[in-house]
């Protein structure tokens, strides 16, 4: 346990708990997050997680662009209803991510659990993306992926992150709860608003 690692786990934590809000502050919160666990995650030689977080730094600016774009008078964010298919699309590449990033880490690095890491790592970036898009299924998603990343931490030592990434199940199903599509004639321009 670092302090590093501590600092990391509160901040990821404040930034999932600022998302759920809606709130713009999420941003900047979870770039700092992200900052300092690519740098945990190298050290840990969780080289996709660590990658991982250097794409949520690249998704953290646009999301927040995009946040920004869409905020509504008093702040706060429209939810958006994707697709059956649109979801189901999200899903396929998330296993082919899987797939490329597995071949990558087994033959290219010394990762202790390449598939597990591909895996976690491919349906993160898709959880942010659907985050970023303001998908209320992205909670959904982030409870199957934090559930599997807990497993992954206390294999590699990495308790306090570990408990963060539990912190983090109960998180996003109160960001479930709390992310409910807004139906209105103003509000929605039909399933894909």
């Amino acid at each position: 346990m670092s302090l590093i690692e501590i600092l990391g786990a509160v901040l990821s934590a404040l930034a999932v708990w600022l998302t759920s809000q809606r709130s713009m502050i999420c941003w900047p919160v979870s770039l700092a997050a992200a900052g300092l666990y690519s740098w945990i995650f190298l050290h840990a030689r969780l080289y996709a997680d660590a990658g991982l977080q250097i794409a949520f730094c690249l998704y953290v600016v646009y999301g927040w662009q995009h946040w920004r774009q869409m905020a509504k008078p008093d702040g706060r964010i429209h939810v958006r209803r994707p697709t059956r298919p649109t979801l189901l699309k999200g899903l396929l590449c998330g296993a082919a991510g899987s797939a490329v990033w597995a071949f990558v880490l087994a033959r290219f690095t010394n990762d202790p659990t390449p598939i597990m890491d591909a895996t976690l790592t491919a349906y993160s970036i898709l959880a942010q993306y659907w985050d970023t898009m303001r998908y209320r299924e992205t909670w959904l998603l982030w409870i199957v992926v934090d559930s599997a990343y807990v497993a992954l931490f206390i294999s590699r030592g990495l308790y306090p992150t570990a408990l963060l990434y539990a912190g983090f199940v109960v998180l996003a199903a109160n960001g479930y709860r709390l992310w409910k599509p807004e139906i209105s004639a103003g509000a929605a321009s039909g399933p894909h608003s």
